[in-house]
């Protein structure tokens, strides 16, 4: 283990922040790694220091000592906790600089509902591994699934992802979705063969992209998977449908490179089929 910074896990009491601290607590617990559990306290309405924002601290204090309260006998670690005021997604992304993981529930409530919320900034913003969890029944589930494009950032999604699906014993299926010419639709647009020729060569770029996890992970078993009949978003939600973990990069090979938060990773979020990592480039490789 090369970094022993906290795993910190967002909570506002929400069934998904539920869900959010504990599953942080068991990957903290299997990692040896400590935890610590977040509430934010919103105060960008606050002009001034009102009274009554004093008992918005206390409850956010008493919802803390509740979160770690669920923990027991349930997971054998002891977390730590801490009160933070002011907008949720920046508080919790600007905190992230001092942790290995960030974890938050899929939306709700405090998080803004859906997730074109702050759950989402978080994930935008952070500057290491986001996870993001929902209130999916994990009982039973095996496997990590991972999306690739070529991209330097998905490159590093797989190395984040083949180390975690060693780790743990699963297996591993590298998903890459790829948009070939419609038949009917481009004909007379492109050559016959067009669609052909991009198979190939996509298969060409999946296959480079697991080349070398053989040789660092001998006893892992990778599938890989082209989808050439539906878009990643849908590919991924499918493919993940009964895994236990979604590894994406933050950002792909598309044409909005200024964004922080690509397309297929935005997309997975909105419709998240299991606990999903967003992996960051330069944070990839501390794989925890």
């Amino acid at each position: 283990m090369t970094s022993q910074k906290p795993i910190a896990v967002g909570t506002n009491d929400s069934a998904q922040s539920q869900a959010a601290v504990l599953w942080a607590a068991r990957r903290a617990h299997r990692a040896g790694l400590p935890l610590v559990v977040l509430h934010v306290v919103d105060d960008r309405w606050v002009a001034e220091p009102y009274p009554w924002f004093g008992t918005l601290q206390q409850a956010g204090e008493e919802l803390l000592k509740t979160a770690v309260g669920r923990l027991e006998g349930a997971v054998p670690i002891t977390p730590a906790t801490e009160l933070l005021t002011g907008s949720v997604g920046g508080s919790l992304a600007k905190y992230s600089k001092k942790t290995s993981m960030m974890v938050i529930g899929s939306g709700s409530g405090h998080f803004g509902g859906s997730l074109a919320d702050r759950a989402l900034q978080v994930a935008t913003a952070a500057k290491v591994p986001v996870a993001v969890v929902g209130t999916q029944d994990l009982e039973g589930r095996s496997g990590v699934v991972v999306g690739v494009d070529g991209s330097p950032e998905s490159t590093q999604a797989v190395a984040f992802a083949a180390a975690e699906a060693d780790r743990e014993g699963d297996e591993l299926t590298v998903v890459y979705a790829v948009s070939v010419p419609d038949p009917i639709v481009d004909a007379g647009l492109t050559p016959a063969t067009l669609a052909d020729l991009i198979v190939d060569e996509d298969r060409v770029v999946l296959s480079e992209t697991v080349a070398g996890l053989k040789e660092d992970y001998p006893d892992l078993t990778v599938h890989q998977r082209l989808e050439n009949d539906r878009g990643p978003v849908d590919a991924l939600v499918g493919t993940a449908a009964g895994a236990r973990l979604l590894v994406v990069g933050s950002r792909g090979r598309g044409a909005f490179k200024r964004l922080l938060l690509g397309s297929t990773a935005h997309g997975v979020l909105k419709h998240l089929p299991c606990p999903t990592i967003i992996t960051r480039t330069q944070a990839a490789k501390n794989a925890i």
